[in-house]
């Protein structure tokens, strides 16, 4: 599969396709009104990024119980009530008077069940585009993730300033239940994987899939580099509070055009090498926030930095090579999970900084320990693991 005319004639993946952007949408128009409205109340960094990004820490826990579930449950009817309980908990947070602490709790809870979503969806999107086209499929659900987080960005601001944080939020739940009715278009897919999810279970998949030393080096670069740059991004509200969605708008057509650059124009040998460039990239724009730049020149450099996400692409892409059949979903959820609850922790330790310096100091040091990650940590290419982790996949060989 090579070009977005095939991929679209998959018959599956057009709903696959819109659910997932109807949750983007969802979840950036959401995000950015609870952001809004606890940094109004509040007046704290902190916990502005953590409503924003806080959600991402109880996928930690996610990733070591329900992860199993990924492989073990019949992916439409998951995915379909992930939706709705999505959908019920954001309608929630609208309530008029609800504490700080009370939509935390309701956050936290979200991101728990969140963490099953991603290795739903990718895990089925792997098995509807068997024989190579996972890295396009994946590039495509990419560009539309940008496209709903530029858009949802855009509209997210006008929404907050006619509409209000709280009206926002409904807009949010109303996306998610579009979402919901999305996934009806797909067939009844049995479970991939026999047996009983467990968390003992999730324990021991994940126990194999970390025991594999090329395994273990790509998620450690899928996770921390474009985590600590996350980081940098959960500082917008506090360092623009007036132009943070055009910031926001600014990381998600970066992305949009890093992944165009690696689902169609960056050839298989030079996916590997390319990587540690990418992440580079990824980061070193966000020095300049040392400088406390006016908005139109840190729009630039968010910009730029943000074609860098596109190495996540080509290192997802790899562990699917490394990755058995019945484990693709587990692992993805694990990769999902972990890069989430990355990106939470580095929000928590941005608005930790940001308290103490500025936000434009903390991005800067955030940027600063990006680079150091991936100079020192470089993601090269290794042989793929023994048959002791089971059988390998062929490489995508998606092109374009």
């Amino acid at each position: 599969m090579r070009t977005y005319r095939e991929l679209f004639g998959t018959k599956e993946f057009t709903p696959l396709f819109v659910s997932s952007a109807a949750q983007v949408a969802a979840q950036t128009v959401s995000g950015l009104a609870l952001g809004t409205l606890v940094y109004s109340a509040t007046g704290n960094p902190l916990l502005s990024g953590l409503a924003m990004f806080g959600p991402s820490l109880a996928q930690v826990a996610g990733a070591a119980t329900l992860l199993s579930a990924a492989d073990r449950l019949p992916p439409r009817a998951a995915l379909a009530g992930l939706a709705l309980v999505l959908a019920l908990g954001t309608a929630a947070l609208s309530i008029p008077g609800l504490p700080v602490w009370a939509m935390l709790v309701i956050l936290l809870a979200q991101g728990l069940l969140a963490s099953l979503g991603g290795g739903v969806r990718y895990g089925l999107l792997n098995e509807i585009l068997a024989g190579g086209g996972y890295l396009l499929g994946r590039s495509a659900l990419n560009m539309a993730n940008g496209a709903m987080q530029i858009g949802g960005f855009a509209v997210g601001g006008v929404l907050v300033s006619v509409l209000s944080p709280r009206g926002t939020l409904l807009t949010g739940a109303a996306l998610y239940l579009v979402a919901a009715a999305a996934v009806a278009g797909l067939r009844r897919h049995p479970p991939r994987a026999t047996g009983r999810p467990s968390p003992a279970e999730t324990w021991r998949s994940n126990a194999l899939l970390w025991s594999s030393r090329p395994r273990r080096r790509v998620y450690i670069a899928l996770w921390l580099p474009n985590g600590l740059v996350v980081g940098c991004e959960s500082l917008f509200v506090p360092y623009a509070p007036q132009h943070a969605g055009l910031l926001f708008a600014c990381a998600a057509a970066g992305m949009l055009a890093g992944d165009v650059l690696a689902g169609r124009f960056i050839p298989p040998a030079w996916r590997a090498r390319l990587v540690t460039p990418l992440h580079l990239l990824l980061a070193v724009p966000y020095l300049i926030f040392v400088l406390s730049p006016p908005t139109p020149v840190a729009a630039v450099a968010v910009t730029l930095a943000s074609v860098g996400y596109a190495a996540t692409l080509l290192l997802q892409d790899r562990l699917m090579e490394l990755t058995p059949d019945e484990l693709s979903g587990h692992a993805l959820g694990l990769h999902s999970s972990g890069m989430i609850a990355m990106q939470g922790v580095a929000a928590a330790l941005a608005g930790a900084l940001a308290q103490r310096t500025s936000p434009a100091a903390a991005m800067a040091v955030l940027a600063v320990a990006s680079v150091a990650v991936t100079v020192f940590l470089p993601a090269r290419p290794e042989p793929s693991p023994g048959v002791a982790s089971g059988p390998r996949r062929r490489s995508s060989g998606a092109e374009g």
